[in-house]
């Protein structure tokens, strides 16, 4: 028994599969930009000490990486719609890659504060730094350029999972597989192209992020 792959039946239907990619690379570039900031900030308030910060905030990393990501997205897509809250399913994907991010970010970056020496704190307040100065100043320079790896794998993650986000029809580029694929019946070829796709993207993003971070984030 032969098969015949015929990759040009998905192929004259590359504009859908533009457009997914564009889509998987929006939903990724959002989720990042606000997990990043969600991250750093409960980091923070995690790392201070205080339990009016600490209680909630490690609930929620708990919460988010305990459950699986297909959980949170439906909960925030089909659940939440049942308290008066209507989402659409962009809006769903990328609050739910935000919130994913945004709690393994927070142990991530948590780990850089923590391996910040004393002596170099106490330095920075002998200089009448403010605790806003010395934190965006001092500590978190040095901190995400420890961790800088182990967050573009994480941020890589968020965007392979991102493929979960066309069980709601967001229109990213597992979407677009699954709709060639039903179109033409040829799912193998499509598959493959997807999955071609996704590890372009994976290589690309990465390598594009260690060139970022040193120049613009911590540099």
């Amino acid at each position: 028994m032969t098969v015949e792959l015929d990759f040009m039946a998905v192929l004259r239907d590359w504009p859908m599969l533009l457009a997914g990619v564009g889509w998987t690379l929006g939903l990724t570039f959002v989720a990042t930009l606000i997990g990043l900031i969600v991250a750093i900030a409960c980091a923070w308030g995690r790392s201070s000490g205080q339990r009016w910060v600490t209680i909630p905030v490690g609930a929620y990393v708990e919460l988010m990486r305990n459950t699986p990501f297909i959980v949170q997205l439906y909960f925030i897509f089909f659940g939440l719609p049942s308290l008066g809250i209507r989402l659409s399913p962009p809006v769903a994907s990328v609050l739910a890659m935000t919130l994913n991010l945004g709690a393994y970010g927070t142990e991530i970056v948590r780990a850089g504060l923590m391996a910040t020496p004393k002596g170099q704190i106490e330095a920075a307040q002998s200089l009448a730094l403010t605790s806003f100065q010395v934190f965006t100043r001092v500590v978190m320079p040095p901190a995400l350029k420890r961790v800088w790896p182990a967050l573009v794998s994480q941020i890589i993650i968020v965007m392979l999972g991102s493929a979960v986000c066309g069980q709601i029809a967001t229109e990213e580029l597992s979407y677009a597989a699954n709709v060639i694929s039903a179109a033409s019946f040829r799912t193998f070829e499509a598959y493959i192209i997807a999955t071609i796709v996704y590890l372009c993207l994976a290589i690309g993003l990465r390598r594009f992020l260690n060139w970022l971070g040193p120049r613009f984030v911590f540099g």
